[in-house]
């Protein structure tokens, strides 16, 4: 179908356009109808925009295979009956005689005949065409041999003096062949006794090579000892320089602390004496204070007691003087008393005034006694303050001694991680360069566009961190090293391939490189690689080489690809054989190979170039510099926890020695505030004493003022009087004598009171001033208590210089130690030095001689080349000899050379004569004759074949003449016996029609009197029917009605069936056109065909439906088609809405 045609089939509705639809038909198979073996077979043709295709049971299959298929299950092409579409009917109503004439040969199956019958003539056409063609070439045959005939004399005896030729060149061809045979087996045997030699040379070469290879290798190690034992050295001699000058540094620190400590002891000592001196002195001033101090008290108390009595009397004496001027001063008594009162109140306000002054220098004494004890209270705290930090400045000192001895002891181990770092550093770069000559190494054995390109790849997959990338093959696999030249002769470039897991990740990587222009790369996808496994001998001398590696199994298809059709084998012989008969490839383990195609390769192998030892190298340089750098890496991280260490060290020393300053500070602070706080107290005791003394006056005064005050009140009791009465002038003189008497005794007190009181303020002063050269000597003796500490760091230093004594014995003694292992060293290199300079020049030697062979070797084969070429040579001549007569192998076996070369000058010479002669007269005679003998079977094959062929259509026209008849009779037969079952009342028969207008109606009860007639002259199938009488002339068909042709058209299809029975049957609208009561009986006749058969029809009238076991609905809904199972109610309803109205 076209594509119009196909997209005329497919749905079209308001959704999205349809695609692709098909038609499924599922049939029972039960019966084995179709030979497919199945009890279902499933048929379904789809059609899209570009495609329409048939498939069998889930599988695509060809047209020609439905049809074919088809035709196996009985549905012949011939006759297409047992599917009566719409129209069908109507055809056949409409169709003419002739018209029906051809569907009876249709069904009778005549067109297959006529296809094959046409076929048939056609190749006669083509074999006339040959037999004429072939006439005219045995016509010029046979007038080129009758020319031949006449040159084939004088062929014959150029043919003589030519075998002649030949069996004397062939002598000397012989000849020469058997002398290059005999050079070639000479310088085969020179050759293989050179080679031989050259052989154990080679080995001992190649085993030198590895000697060679391992003194460098041991040389290389004592340069690397050697480098490490200098740099051991450096950093030693270093470290020594940093212990000596530290030696030098601590012995100075400690001998100014030894003689610091001697002076501060004496220092102390003399402190201590002076203190003890100081506190003798103080217990003695205080013993003389301690007596002088109360004699002091009774002078004092005396000389007041005296000075109050004084006081007294010359009070009470004023008084009387007073008294006596008053009576002289007042004339009146009122007038005296009134200046008496006048007084007496002046007294009494004093008095008061000084007893409150009194009680306020009581309270001032209270609060001053009050600051006293507080004051006496913060210097007691201060002392205890400063005998506090003096304690904890001792602990600080441990404290400080001690980090500093873990401060030195971790600047050691850091020494010690300085040594290791340098080391893992050197190490590093070693590996670093190691590996780089041997990836150069490795690129050395590779094409350059190969090393570029796997360069390209590691940079890319790095950059980019593209996944999947497994690396070249030689990475993935380990193998033993006697398998190595083995291994490498097998993979060849193959070693380089990449594997990576699928070909997305190779499609990525070739974009870069094809980008970047960098090289080329092979790569082996793991997930498209599929290697068969191969078939071994079995036979110990045939290892398969894929056993003898080690890699990952995810890795074997790739290997199996590479090594999978490889066998190590003992010889080449033996591997030639097993190559040959199990189509492998065969390996000595000295590298010789020989393949399937026979082909055998082999020879020197250079050991300084083999590609998986250099490999082999990279991979262990790669693995020693990752142990290095995570040694160095390891190193790194120990020295900076170790900085961190020693940081948070110095931190907390700096930390101890800020609190030690402080605490120093704190402690001389406290004791000056104690100081100054003991001269505050000392002034606030001689402020009491100051108060004291005023509260005495005061006292003293107010006593005085009542002295007065009780003198005046009682001089207001008496009269006033001119002139003092007896009693006051005997107590006037009385006060004045005891006055005097008692100013006497006073000023003796008082001398006696102030030299007491002068030696109580010498011992004062002298005590206050010894107590605060004590104050100051015990401050000293503390400091240096504290300074007398430096013991312990004495000690401690001691202990460093012991330390700094080991370490610098400890290295002087490595240093010792690595002289000797360098003289070691060195006696050792010169030693390995000597092996190797006379390894080299015995290698050197065997090079010479290896070349010489090699050259002995290429002018070997330079001359088996030039023999070969002269034995070709022979062979090519003797080839062109072409067919030797007998003679010619025994006949001159035993001539002379010159004899033979004479001979065959004189052959050749009579051969000249010939030079007109038609040489290949004979070979052209032979060769027509040939021909025409080919030609003359050929000729008679294709009468054989034509008369075959003229056979074949007279049996085909009689075939289908028979096959006509016989198919017209058994339609007629059922056209009646059907036509009855429809029109029981009726008769109905078919009728040939002929040429010669003679009609001949066949029915089953002539059938067999009628004469044969030639189907040429028939001209077409004629059908009488009649519907009411059997014995009345039948109608023709263009007199029925439209009806009753439908029944006559339905009539001749069941007999068709009938004729050529089908399965199944499908049926659409055949009662369309039909009459009721004949549609009941077109429905008896489909009920009673159904027995041996399954219908299916489409109908719009009822009768059908009477004899039916499944109806289907086709629904019409938003503009698509579907079919339900219904009901017979269901259908009958819906044919009933169908009828017209």
């Amino acid at each position: 179908m076209s594509k119009e045609e196909r997209q005329s089939l497919l749905h079209e509705g308001s959704g999205p356009a349809t695609m692709t639809a098909y038609v499924e038909i599922t049939f029972d198979n039960t019966d084995n109808r179709f030979p497919t073996g199945k009890d279902e077979v499933v048929l379904r043709r789809t059609i899209g925009l570009k495609k329409d295709e048939y498939s069998l049971d889930k599988k695509s299959v060809t047209k020609q295979d439905v049809i074919n298929l088809l035709e196996a299950a009985g549905f012949s092409r011939s006759n297409p009956y047992y599917i009566v579409p719409q129209g069908r009917i109507t055809m056949l109503t409409n169709a003419k005689d002739a018209e029906r004439l051809q569907l009876l040969k249709d069904v009778a199956g005549t067109r297959v005949y006529e296809q094959r019958r046409q076929e048939s003539l056609k190749i006669m056409d083509e074999t006339d065409a040959k037999r004429a063609k072939i006439n005219e070439l045995l016509e010029y045959i046979q007038e080129r041999l009758t020319e031949l005939e006449t040159e084939k004399e004088e062929l014959v005896q150029f043919q003589e003096k030519d075998r002649e030729r030949r069996c004397l060149e062939y002598s000397v061809y012989h000849r020469d062949q058997t002398e290059v045979n005999n050079q070639l087996e000479q310088l085969e045997e020179d050759r293989r006794s050179d080679a031989e030699g050259a052989f154990e040379k080679q080995n001992a070469f190649n085993d030198r090579e590895k000697h060679i290879a391992e003194i460098e290798k041991e040389i290389k190690a004592f340069r690397i000892d050697m480098a490490d034992l200098k740099n051991e050295k450096q950093l030693l001699d270093d470290d020594l320089q940093e212990y000596v000058r530290t030696h030098e540094h601590t012995t100075l620190g400690l001998d100014e602390l030894v003689e610091n400590a001697q002076h501060g002891q004496e220092r102390k000592q003399r402190v201590t004496n002076e203190l003890r001196t100081v506190n003798a002195e103080i217990q003695v001033k205080e013993a003389s204070m301690a007596d002088l101090l109360p004699r002091f008290t009774a002078a004092a108390a005396s000389e007041q007691e005296m000075r109050e009595r004084l006081e007294t009397l010359e009070l009470e004496r004023d008084a009387l003087y007073a008294k006596q001027g008053r009576n002289a001063q007042f004339k009146t008594q009122a007038a005296r008393d009134e200046y008496l009162n006048a007084e007496i109140r002046a007294i009494t306000n004093s008095i008061t005034a000084q007893t409150s002054q009194i009680k306020q220098l009581e309270q001032d004494k209270i609060d001053t006694q009050k600051q006293i004890g507080i004051l006496d209270e913060a210097i007691k705290a201060l002392k205890a303050r400063v005998e506090d930090i003096l304690t904890e400045t001792v602990r600080f000192e441990a404290d400080v001694e001690k980090l500093q001895t873990a401060l030195t002891e971790l600047d050691e181990h850091k020494r010690v991680f300085w040594r290791e770092q340098a080391k893992a550093t050197q190490a590093v770069a070693q590996c670093v360069d190691e590996r780089q000559k041997s990836e150069r190494a490795l690129s050395s054995t590779m094409p350059r566009e190969i090393g570029d390109g796997i360069r390209a790849i590691k940079r890319i997959v790095e950059q980019r961190d593209i996944p999947g990338v497994h690396g070249p093959i030689y990475q993935l696999f380990d193998v033993d090293e006697k398998y190595r030249v083995a291994v490498e002769e097998v993979a060849g470039n193959s070693l380089f391939h990449v594997v990576v897991d699928n070909e997305n990740t190779a499609q990525v990587l070739l974009d870069a490189l094809n980008k970047e222009r960098s090289g080329r790369v092979t790569f082996i996808p793991l997930s498209r690689v599929r290697a068969k496994d191969s078939t071994y001998p079995d036979s110990r001398d045939a290892v398969p080489m894929i056993r003898k590696l080690q890699y990952e199994a995810k890795f074997a298809p790739a290997f199996k690809n590479i090594f999978g059709k490889a066998i190590i084998v003992p010889s080449l012989e033996i591997g030639a054989r097993f190559a040959k008969s199990h189509s492998l490839q065969a390996v000595t383990l000295d590298g010789d190979s020989a393949n399937r195609k026979g082909a055998l390769t082999g020879g020197w192998h250079d050991t300084k170039r083999s590609r998986l030892e250099a490999a082999k190298a990279v991979k262990g340089w790669q693995e020693k510099l990752g142990a290095a750098e995570a040694r160095q890496e390891q190193i790194d991280k120990d020295l900076a926890l170790l900085d961190q260490k020693i940081n948070t060290h110095r931190a907390q020393l700096a930390q101890l020695q800020a609190q030690r300053t402080q605490m120093s500070n704190s402690g001389t602070t406290s004791a000056s505030e104690a100081y100054e706080k003991g001269k505050e107290m000392d002034a606030l005791v001689n402020s009491v004493d100051a108060i004291e003394r005023s509260i005495r006056d005061l006292t003293n005064s107010t006593r005085n003022y009542k002295i007065q005050r009780e003198a005046h009140q009682k001089e207001l009791q008496v009269p006033l009087s001119r002139n003092l009465t007896d009693v006051e002038t005997r107590r006037l003189e009385e006060c004045t004598t005891e006055i005097d008497k008692l100013e006497v005794e006073k000023a003796n007190m008082m001398k006696a009171r102030l030299q007491l009181e002068m030696q109580k303020v010498v011992l004062e002063t002298e005590l206050t001033g010894v107590k605060k050269r004590h104050e100051e000597l015990t401050q000293r003796l503390s400091k240096l208590t504290v300074e007398s500490n430096v013991t312990r760091v004495e000690a401690a230093k001691r202990a460093e210089l012991e330390k700094l004594n080991k370490k610098i014995a400890d290295t002087q003694a490595r240093l010792e130690e690595i002289d000797q292992e360098v003289d070691a060293i060195v006696e050792a290199m010169e030693d390995k030095q000597e092996d190797l300079e006379g390894a080299k020049a015995r290698q050197t030697e065997d090079h010479k001689t290896l070349e010489r062979t090699q050259r002995s070797l290429e002018k070997y084969l330079a001359t088996k080349a030039v023999l070969l070429k002269r034995k070709d040579e022979c062979v090519k001549n003797i080839r062109d000899l072409g067919v030797l007569p007998e003679e010619a192998f025994e006949k001159y076996r035993d001539a002379q050379p010159a004899r033979l070369l004479k001979k065959l000058h004189k052959v050749n010479e009579d051969l000249k004569k010939f030079s007109h002669v038609n040489k290949k007269a004979l070979e052209q005679y032979n060769s027509f004759t040939r021909q025409r003998e080919s030609l003359d079977k050929r000729k008679e094959e294709l009468d054989t074949s034509s008369k075959s062929i003229e056979d074949l259509i007279k049996k085909l026209d009689q075939r289908k003449d028979e096959a006509i008849e016989r198919t017209f009779n058994q339609v007629a037969k059922f056209f009646g016996e059907v036509w009855e079952k429809l029109v029981p009342a009726g008769r109905g028969e078919l009728i040939i029609l002929r040429s010669d207008d003679q009609t001949d109606a066949m029915d089953e009860d002539d059938e067999e009197d009628a004469p044969t007639k030639s189907i040429d002259s028939y001209t077409g199938v004629a059908i009488s029917v009649s519907f009411n009488s059997r014995k009345d002339e039948g109608l023709r068909m263009n007199q029925l009605s439209g009806g009753q042709k439908s029944l006559v058209a339905l009539a001749l299809i069941f007999a068709i069936q009938r004729c050529d029975p089908a399965p199944f049957y499908l049926f659409d609208e055949i009662d369309a056109a039909l009459d009721a009561q004949y549609r009941t009986a077109v429905a008896s006749m489909v009920h009673e065909l159904s027995e041996t058969a399954q219908f299916v029809t489409t109908t719009f009238r009822p009768e059908l439906l009477v004899h039916a076991d499944k109806f289907y609905g086709v629904i019409f809904n938003k503009k698509v088609s579907t079919i339900q199972v219904i009901t017979r109610e269901e259908a009958s309803g819906f044919v009933d809405l169908e009828q017209p109205q």
